[in-house]
């Protein structure tokens, strides 16, 4: 029976898959965790009191790519180059969501809108995480090889998540509302179908290193399609949502330590 239970654990269990898999965790995760220090570094004077949380933000993220390269030494893997069409942050970036690169380069303040642009994009990408990771922890939080990572991770993600909502309202209070709301409609509708050409190409890279037959890759792109026709009709809506958590504060104190996976 295909499942997604299933699916992951004949990822796991093959290396070369494993491989492909926590290479493009860790690439992206590093990304971000360069992304989120670039804009602490640059958070405009009169935004200074976020650059913490950002910075923790960032810490946490490149702490994600250290737990995937750990998990592939304990393996024996290393990483490998992860394939461009599977770049979910540069796909993302190409399509003028979030923050480009050029400009985080820059030995130049970022504006306020940019820092709503940011916090905007992250609730949108952080959802799609949280809800990932929240996954992940149903089906394998007690797996003996990645459980532990997991769960952590899985933690961070729903950290993240609550400080994007507690800030945007916060700035919504400011009088940043509408660009809020026009950024969030923006950021979610380009990540459906981002995350839509990601998961396919993904699909297929495992597809061939795992030998799938092609009704059952033909089965699992179908599905990815369908989830996307659901999201653009309107499950994009619980992305740019916003309420106030109940973890407040979420991102206030130092990134926690991870000496297992330093």
């Amino acid at each position: 029976m295909l499942s997604a239970r299933s699916l992951f654990q004949e990822i796991v269990d093959n290396d070369d898959s494993f491989q492909l898999f926590c290479s493009i965790a860790a690439s992206g995760e590093a990304q971000g965790g360069w992304e989120n220090a670039r804009i602490a570094a640059l958070v405009p004077d009169a935004m200074r009191d976020l650059a913490p949380k950002i910075t923790r933000h960032g810490a946490d993220e490149d702490k994600h790519g250290r737990i995937f390269h750990a998990l592939l030494r304990k393996r024996g893997l290393q990483a490998v180059p992860v394939p461009p069409e599977t770049d979910y942050t540069m796909l993302l970036e190409r399509r003028g969501i979030g923050l480009a690169h050029d400009k985080l380069r820059r030995q130049e303040a970022l504006s306020e809108d940019d820092i709503v642009v940011y916090l905007a994009h992250s609730r949108v990408t952080e959802q799609r995480a949280a809800d990932q990771m929240d996954m992940l922890v149903k089906y394998f939080g007690d797996h003996p090889v990645v459980g532990r990572a997991i769960h952590m991770i899985s933690n961070d993600e729903d950290n993240h998540l609550a400080y994007c909502h507690e800030e945007l309202l916060r700035l919504a209070r400011a009088g940043h509302g509408r660009t809020i709301q026009r950024v969030l409609r923006e950021s979610a509708l380009a990540e459906i179908a981002v995350y839509r050409d990601v998961s396919l190409a993904v699909m297929d890279h495992m597809g061939r290193l795992l030998r799938w037959p092609a009704p059952k890759a033909a089965l699992l792109a179908a599905g990815i399609r369908g989830m996307y026709a659901y999201e653009r009709f309107s499950g994009w809506h619980r992305m740019v949502a916003l309420r106030m958590p109940e973890r407040r504060n979420a991102l206030g104190g130092a990134p926690l330590t991870t000496p297992e996976y330093a």
